[in-house]
């Protein structure tokens, strides 16, 4: 059952409106309840989620409905820290224990005793780094850099990284043990272009905030360009929207935006067709189904574009056939695993009727179809499947599952 608006309980309205989160994306919604949710029960929690989604938010709403809000939060950016110094930042450090340690100093873990830290992009820490957080999470205990003597620290880990964590754990790049102990609760937050119209509610908060930040009239965005807004992919998220809306409100401001006029302030790269998921939708293997009819359609766009380009390529001497009238007909080979149907091309959520087959063109099943669209995919991306399920734009899940089903292991 899809979440309604309305379903919005109180407390997660209340955590919207303080921290500033803008959206009614079920999926954003159910993070933030969980966040709320989990913040009583003193349990390290990893948020994941692509860079840009506003994954920062949530550590600070588990701290602030925790036990621990009135205690310090420190936010560390672990891929800020160069690899030499990192544990002396987290641990803190002797005097002389290093070269330019003229002093001994707190580590975040000492400062922050009694309440939270959270550790952003904890997928860079180093692999000895990655050792002693996990002594800290079992056991509380730490050793400054240079020193013997085991301190201990009362401390809430919450982290966040937008890694593929199974798959830094199967290459080696992270601790299997850290990573369970990480992430005892997970938290995903959706990237933007699963939150449907919430593309444009932060469009029009971006735009009343840069107003009146640089005292100029709003821009307001018209339905070409809203359109358009919400079939871009946005693979810089939210970060990504928030620095268009600035520019637009900067060189058009008080103006009408339309889609032409909005088109440059966005990059080329993923200009392509998405979907995108209303408010109040939930995901479902129907909708998986129409990403990848809206891939074969677009693979036999491709075919009569190179049908187009081979009708001057026939080689000299050729004897073509002959029409009735006595015009040559040119005959193409198409290959058969090319699979064609009648024009117009059908909408994805109707039957799919094929051509009658014919001796040199046999028509293949819908299960077939599906099944030469994915091994394509895997081979155009060397087998990687999350690469591959990106493509496709299904869930890594239902990529391994159909995987399973037609034998493409």
């Amino acid at each position: 059952m899809a979440l309604e608006i309305t379903d919005i309980s109180p407390e997660v309205q209340q955590a919207k409106m303080r921290f500033g989160i803008v959206g009614n994306a079920p999926a954003l919604i159910a993070a933030v309840a969980r966040a709320i949710q989990v913040a009583p029960i003193d349990l390290s929690v990893l948020v994941t989620g692509e860079s840009g989604t506003g994954k920062e938010f949530f550590p600070k709403i588990i701290h602030s409905y925790s036990p621990r809000k009135h205690a310090r939060y420190i936010a560390v950016n672990c891929g800020a820290i160069p690899e030499g110094t990192i544990d002396s930042e987290l641990f803190g450090h002797e005097k002389g224990s290093f070269t330019g340690a003229v002093s001994a100093r707190k580590g975040y873990f000492e400062e922050a005793d009694g309440g939270t830290i959270f550790l952003d992009e904890v997928a860079e820490l180093p692999l000895t780094t990655q050792a002693r957080l996990l002594r800290v999470l079992e056991s509380g205990e730490f050793l400054k850099v240079g020193s013997s003597t085991v301190q201990r620290t009362n401390i809430r880990v919450v982290a966040a990284t937008n890694v593929d964590m199974a798959e830094a754990v199967r290459s080696g790049r992270f601790r299997e043990d850290l990573y369970y102990r990480l992430s005892t609760v997970q938290i995903t937050v959706p990237p933007l272009r699963d939150r449907g119209n919430d593309i444009t509610l932060l469009a029009r908060k971006f735009a009343s905030d840069f107003s009146e930040r640089y005292s100029m009239p709003p821009v307001t965005l018209e339905e070409s360009a809203r359109s358009a807004m919400l079939r871009y992919r946005w693979p810089g998220n939210v970060r990504q929207l928030k620095n268009v809306v600035e520019q637009i409100s900067l060189f058009l401001a008080g103006s009408k935006v339309n889609s032409d006029e909005l088109m440059p302030y966005i990059p080329d790269v993923g200009l392509g067709y998405t979907p995108t998921v209303s408010s109040h939708s939930t995901h479902s293997y129907d909708q998986e189904r129409e990403l990848l009819f809206n891939m074969i359609f677009r693979m036999q766009a491709e075919i009569d574009r190179l049908h187009q380009r081979l009708d001057n390529a026939t080689p000299l001497g050729t004897h073509l056939p002959q029409d009735p009238g006595g015009k040559p007909v040119e005959v193409i080979e198409v290959p058969t695993s090319l699979v064609r149907y009648t024009e117009p091309a059908p909408s994805p959520f109707e039957h799919i009727a094929p051509e009658p087959a014919t001796p040199s063109q046999p028509v293949m099943t819908l299960e077939e179809t599906e099944r030469e669209t994915i091994r394509r995919a895997l081979e155009n991306n060397g087998g990687r499947r999350k690469d591959t399920a990106r493509e496709l734009n299904i869930s890594e899940r239902t990529l391994y599952r159909k995987i399973k089903d037609y034998g493409l292991e």
